[in-house]
């Protein structure tokens, strides 16, 4: 078992050394199963495993009766991590073909690091609110914002129609906004996020959570998490003032 996980791993590690190297170029058809395991010298089934395990990382994709495509080049995003202009402010700044689409408004049970950074008592209502991101079509980020009723009594009956959360602020006679303790991560997607990305359990997800200040309180409007797709994206975290 162990030597077929290595001859499993050393395939992969070969393609994988192939890509960097540019060897094998995005949109190129990889051989066949049987070509590879002439090649590499093992069973085709060690063959299958190896390409699956890059396909599930989104290294390459599966067309039905034609085969194996190496993934296109990704696509140079600039990562938001300051909080004066909203996500959609930046992204059409830059010149991005971004698309919003809304996709949850619910209470939240009670998380005490949720509420604790939006000051709420264990028996106030706290809402998120989720829009899923694309960029051409396609899907780069979900993001999540949570909100307490207290703050905005509206957000139950207005948080499903919410594109941007700053515009929303706006609405309500907020128009500064800041940021504090951002942080970065990393995770896998759950069931329900890998249909909403279009991604396989194995691609990782970057996590930025951050706080969102009312600039000129210093009251903070929510906390944000979102959860961006590592494969088909290149992200520049270069900070500047957009």
């Amino acid at each position: 078992m162990l030597i077929v996980m290595h001859k499993e791993s050393v395939i992969i590690d070969d393609l994988i050394k192939q890509i960097i190297e540019k060897k094998l170029l995005p949109g190129a058809k990889l051989p066949s199963e049987n070509e590879l395991a002439d090649i590499y010298d093992v069973p085709r089934i060690t063959v299958r495993n190896a390409l699956t395990k890059l396909e599930e990382r989104s290294y390459i994709y599966s067309v039905q009766g034609k085969g194996r495509y190496l993934k296109e080049k990704s696509i140079p995003i600039q990562l938001p991590l300051t909080g004066k202009t909203s996500f959609t402010e930046k992204m059409e700044k830059l010149g991005y073909d971004l698309n919003t689409i809304n996709i949850s408004c619910e209470k939240i049970n009670f998380d005490p690091k949720i509420y604790e950074v939006l000051k709420a008592s264990e028996m106030d209502t706290v809402y998120q609110v989720g829009r899923l991101r694309l960029i051409n079509d396609e899907p780069i980020a979900i993001h999540y914002s949570y909100v307490s009723e207290a703050n905005f009594p509206k957000i139950g009956d207005d948080g499903s129609s919410i594109l941007s959360m700053f515009a929303y602020y706006r609405e309500q006679g907020i128009q500064q906004f800041s940021s504090r303790k951002t942080f970065l991560s990393v995770t896998f997607p759950t069931s329900k996020e890998q249909q909403l990305l279009a991604c396989k359990s194995m691609v990782p997800l970057i996590v930025v959570e951050s706080d969102c200040i009312d600039a000129d309180s210093q009251s903070v409007l929510e906390h944000t998490k979102i959860l961006y797709r590592s494969d088909k994206f290149k992200y520049d975290i270069t900070i500047d003032d957009l």
